[in-house]
């Protein structure tokens, strides 16, 4: 293979568009821990932290699609499809490159956790674990309606959490309780994806959320993670600092209703495409979901630095 051809067929396995899941909750983390916990922001270990989770992301991407891929889930190219199903990598090849990433990632995370301290480690290794438990071992958590789950914890809680335990040295409730509302943006990610799924992974004894809820109620479902979190960041915002919690909630929080448009946009065309059973218009759910939640992540940071 070619070099150029080898690099674009990679750039594929780790389905990129992805990316902002993993990037998002770092920084915010990171902004959060300067900004509110009074942290000196250090340089390095925010970019080593930063490159970890891209490494674990894109590696637990590449087994995902492989573990997919071998059950006979993924069969037809789709809109964000990876580098398997396209032809384009053979499935062992793909076993050892997500073996290779995920490797590449935990040493990044080790010397973060040398340089900070146990709880950086232990948050790591909890991330680690269900991103590999995720689609591997005696019971995959995400054919078991659990899926949702781990995104909510990996790339929303456990991520900020973690990246404000290696600026601030200490654990905290503040990023744990700041990041639901990215949390289940991300969540809504997977759902979208699963949505479309739904007659495949039933068809193959495969249980997710949507598969258990079916198509109708998946609508709402959907809804409750794309509206719930401007609806955590009005009223947490608003009673934090109405009851004097410390530290509240700014306002300035509020600019991240500037997504609200793209959400309702989203929302209604999956909504329509629910309606007239359009499964192209579904699969593209998932990547267009993946923008709102860049853009609620960087107004969130935005109102930080504000």
């Amino acid at each position: 293979m070619e070099k150029e051809s080898f690099l674009r067929t990679w750039w594929i396995a780790v389905r990129p568009f992805a990316f902002p899941a993993s990037v998002v909750p770092v920084l915010f983390g990171t902004v959060l821990a300067v900004t509110v916990g009074g942290a000196s922001l250090n340089v390095p270990l925010f970019l080593l932290s930063l490159a970890a989770m891209v490494l674990l992301h894109a590696g637990a991407n590449v087994l995902s699609d492989y573990n997919d891929f071998e059950k006979g889930l993924d069969t037809e190219p789709l809109p964000g499809s990876g580098a398997i199903v396209r032809g384009l990598l053979a499935p062992r090849a793909a076993l050892l490159g997500s073996f290779v990433l995920l490797a590449a990632g935990i040493l990044l995370g080790l010397i973060v956790a040398f340089s900070v301290g146990r709880a950086v480690f232990f948050i790591g290794l909890v991330g680690i674990a269900l991103g590999v438990l995720y689609s591997s071992g005696p019971f995959p958590l995400k054919y078991n309606a659990l899926g949702d789950f781990v995104v909510f914890c990996n790339f929303g809680i456990l991520g900020s959490l973690g990246a404000w335990t290696v600026q601030a040295g200490s654990i905290s409730w503040i990023p744990v309780l700041w990041a639901v509302p990215g949390s289940l943006l991300v969540a809504a990610i997977l759902h979208a994806n699963n949505w479309r799924d739904i007659e495949t992974d039933a068809s193959k004894g495969i249980r997710t959320v949507a598969a258990i809820l079916g198509h109708r109620l998946s609508v709402f479902y959907y809804g409750a993670l794309l509206f719930g979190p401007f609806l955590f960041v009005l009223l947490f915002a608003l009673l934090s600092n109405a009851l004097g919690i410390d530290p509240a909630m700014p306002y300035t929080f509020l600019i991240t209703l500037a997504a609200l448009p793209q959400a309702l946009k989203i929302f209604r065309k999956g909504l329509e495409a629910q309606r007239r059973g359009i499964t192209e218009e579904l699969a593209a759910l998932d990547k267009e979901t993946a923008q709102l939640n860049l853009l609620f992540g960087v107004l969130a940071t935005v109102a930080l630095l504000v």
